[in-house]
């Protein structure tokens, strides 16, 4: 039996503009997302989060649900264009109204609200002034989070700042397949900075406003490996680490950037005029929980490598799953495609790196308590005639992953809980509507919720706070 402690908390999570829709309702502005997705060829398929799963007019029915599922916690995230139509100025108290009724629902049926600040919306008039790579935008997160902090503060019992802050920076603005659509690694470099002072900032207002409250951010922490054993991959190994872990991880923790990413960079960013006197000592305020996402292992190799010599770099596949392709951020190294076994987002499936990075996080940032804010997968479900969704495949991916989670825990690292990805399908970024990670899910003609097999055996392993220890079911 796998048997987690009974403080560890099981949950589910989503995010604003992935479920809610009702993009131009009750006072909401346009973000950056609503800009991205309705520009031809940046989405799959041409889908946009308009309407996604409705959530925003189906709130109720859908805490019933994540009732019904046993969910002890609920990981959302508030829209900033809801509270904010133009990222600053006066709160719209339709959308502020909105996410109380949501937090009273959930602690109504015993559901611990956790809230995160920002998964990636930005006002799209932040965006017309330079987004994340105008410092000025971290000072109206700021602005925005004593608004949500005053509203909601009361309720809420976890707040985290900043949802993948990596991509945020680097698909925003390296690579430019997330919105805003940037091309431009010194943008992202000091979208990267500006997003950790934001987080700063925001903890020092998290703390004044409502100091009972725990704070956390969601790192989506990179496996990085060399693929091979060359002098050459493994520099690379080090310099995507650098800019995929270390560029947050060592500033919120250790109160400073790594001497090896200044070496790196240097040639790309003045990193003396980025980082202000004080920005450091904001940035790495104690956190009490650092947020986890974790989906895949990384595989790079150097520049110089013949497999990357040969094909011509694509920033089409940001992490390299169909063709090689350069980093993001990075001018040493570039994004090796594995093997499988496979997710419906060719995304490679070994659950045994979540255990080795948690003990990394573990052995280098002695003391922080972790929690996995995010882990699950795409698959391609098939509903039987019955309407059964039997997705044996996600079970068989969230139970190995969970059997990572307790190996970790048994080895000593302090983890708190989980939060499987997602409660439902839904508008899954630059893939539309075309991959479907929900436990719940979503006939977007209809907006019907049905929870598959995966949802049943979820609320079997919260209810038992654990599973038995079997051979996972083959994944295919």
């Amino acid at each position: 039996m796998i048997q987690f402690p009974d403080t560890f908390v099981f949950g589910a999570a989503t995010a604003a503009y992935q479920i809610e829709g009702a993009v131009a309702e009750d006072g909401r502005g346009p973000c950056i997302w609503d800009t991205f997705s309705h520009t031809p060829g940046k989405v799959t398929g041409g889908d946009t989060g308009d309407v996604a799963a409705d959530h925003y007019h189906r709130v109720t029915e859908d805490v019933r649900l994540m009732a019904s599922l046993g969910l002890q916690a609920y990981r959302f995230s508030v829209a900033w264009p809801r509270i904010l139509a133009t990222g600053s100025g006066q709160p719209n108290q339709a959308g502020i109204d909105f996410y109380s009724r949501l937090a009273d629902e959930l602690l109504t049926h015993g559901i611990s609200p956790v809230a995160t600040l920002y998964h990636w919306d930005l006002p799209q008039p932040l965006q017309d002034a330079g987004g994340w790579a105008n410092r000025d935008t971290a000072f109206r997160f700021a602005e925005y989070a004593q608004i949500v902090a005053e509203a909601l503060g009361d309720r809420i019992a976890t707040f985290v700042t900043l949802n993948e802050p990596w991509c945020s920076a680097f698909l925003g603005y390296a690579s430019g397949v997330h919105a805003p659509g940037v091309t431009d690694d010194t943008a992202a470099l000091t979208a990267a900075h500006h997003l950790n002072l934001a987080h700063g900032l925001g903890v020092e207002v998290l703390r004044a406003q409502v100091p009972s409250a725990q704070v956390s951010i969601s790192l989506n922490l990179h496996n990085v490996r060399a693929a091979t054993d060359s002098a050459e991959d493994r520099e690379a190994a080090r310099a995507v680490d650098a800019i995929a872990n270390r560029i947050f991880l060592d500033p919120i923790l250790r109160g400073r950037y790594p001497a090896d990413l200044i070496d790196d960079t240097e040639h790309v960013v003045d990193w003396p005029s980025l980082v202000h006197d004080g920005d450091l000592a904001l940035i790495s305020a104690p956190i009490d929980v650092l947020g986890v996402n974790y989906y895949s292992p990384s595989l790079v190799a150097s520049l110089s490598n013949d497999v990357y010599a040969t094909a011509a770099p694509s920033r089409d596949d940001p992490m390299g799953t169909d063709r090689p392709a350069r980093w993001p951020g990075s001018d040493q190294a570039f994004a090796v495609p594995q093997s499988g076994p496979y997710t419906a987002m060719g995304w490679r499936i070994e659950p045994e790196a979540l255990t080795e990075l948690l003990l990394r996080v573990h052995r280098d940032y002695p003391g922080t308590a972790l929690m996995i804010t995010e882990n699950g997968a795409a698959f391609p479900d098939e509903i039987a005639a019955s309407g059964v969704i039997d997705d044996q495949d996600r079970i068989a991916y969230v139970r190995s992953h969970l059997t990572a989670v307790h190996a970790a825990i048994k080895a000593g690292v302090d983890l708190r809980g989980y939060f499987i990805w997602s409660l439902m399908d839904n508008f899954e970024w630059a893939w539309g509507y075309a991959k479907r990670f929900g436990i719940v899910h979503i006939d977007y003609v209809t907006q019907a919720r049905t929870p598959k097999a995966s949802a049943h055996w979820y609320r079997d392993v919260i209810g038992r706070s654990g599973f038995a220890a079997a051979e996972p079911a083959p994944v295919s």
